[in-house]
C-alpha cells in the first residue's frame, strides 16, 4: 500500500469532506510546507463558508486555522498511538497564543468542530486519559465549536461574546442544529432564539422552554 503524501493534509482534507479519520501508524511532525498548503486551503475553505453567512467584514485567520488543524490532527492520531507522548501532550496540542476575536473563532472552527467526536472516542477508550482535559480547555475557549458537547461555561459573559451580529446569528444557529438544551436554556440566549422564532417557535424547536431570569 503506498504511503499517503502527507498524513496531517490528509487528515484534514477527509474530515472535512467525508468526517472521517484515518489513523496512521506513527506520528510525524507536520512540515512547514504543509502548513503552507494547510493556509491555502482553509482560506478557501473559509471563503465558501463566508459567502453563507453573508459577511465581508471577516477574512480566514489561516495561523489560527492552522493551529487548529494540528489540533484535530494530533488529537485524532493520539487515539492510536500513545508510546513515548505522555511528557510531550502540550507539545502536540499547544495553547492557542493569538488574540481571539470573530474571525480567528470562526477560522479555528473549520477544524475543531470535529474536536468533540474526537473526545468522546478518547473518554470510550480511557476516561482518565490526560490528553482529554486539555482538549475541553481548547473547547472551552473556543465554544462555538463545542456547541452540543458538555463545557464549563459559566464564565462567559454572554452580552458580550454575542454581540457581534454575524457570530450570534452563527451561535444560534448551530444551538438549534445541535439541540443544545443546556446552551438555549441559558437565559439571553433564551430570549434570542424565542426572538428569532417568533411565532414559529414550535416548527422550530417544540420541546424547548422559555426561560425567565427567575427559572
Amino acid at each position: 500500500m503506498t504511503e499517503p503524501k502527507s498524513p496531517f493534509l490528509d487528515t484534514i482534507f477527509l474530515l472535512r469532506k467525508k468526517e472521517c479519520i484515518t489513523l496512521f501508524s506513527n506520528l510525524k511532525e507536520v512540515s512547514t510546507q504543509e502548513e503552507q498548503e494547510a493556509e491555502i486551503y482553509f482560506e478557501a475553505e473559509f471563503e465558501k463558508e463566508r459567502l453563507e453567512f453573508l459577511s465581508d467584514q471577516l477574512i480566514c485567520d489561516k495561523a489560527t486555522a492552522v493551529w487548529a488543524a494540528k489540533v484535530v490532527y494530533h488529537s485524532a492520531q493520539l487515539y492510536l498511538i500513545r508510546e513515548n507522548t505522555a511528557n510531550n501532550l502540550e507539545n502536540l496540542i499547544p495553547r492557542f497564543k493569538g488574540r481571539r476575536e470573530v474571525s480567528t473563532i470562526l477560522s479555528a472552527d473549520l477544524s475543531l468542530r470535529f474536536l468533540p467526536e474526537i473526545i468522546l472516542a478518547l473518554n470510550s477508550v480511557d476516561p482518565e486519559d490526560p490528553l482529554i482535559p486539555l482538549l475541553e480547555d481548547i473547547l472551552t475557549e473556543f465554544h462555538y465549536s463545542g456547541i452540543g458537547y458538555e463545557l464549563d461555561l459559566k464564565r462567559v459573559n454572554w452580552e458580550e461574546e454575542l454581540k457581534d451580529n454575524t457570530y450570534r446569528k452563527l451561535y444560534l444557529e448551530r444551538i438549534v442544529e445541535k439541540k443544545d438544551y443546556k446552551l438555549a436554556e441559558v437565559p439571553l440566549i433564551n430570549r434570542l432564539l424565542i426572538a428569532e422564532f417568533g411565532m414559529h417557535k414550535d416548527a422550530f424547536w417544540r420541546e424547548l422552554k422559555i426561560i425567565t431570569e427567575e427559572n
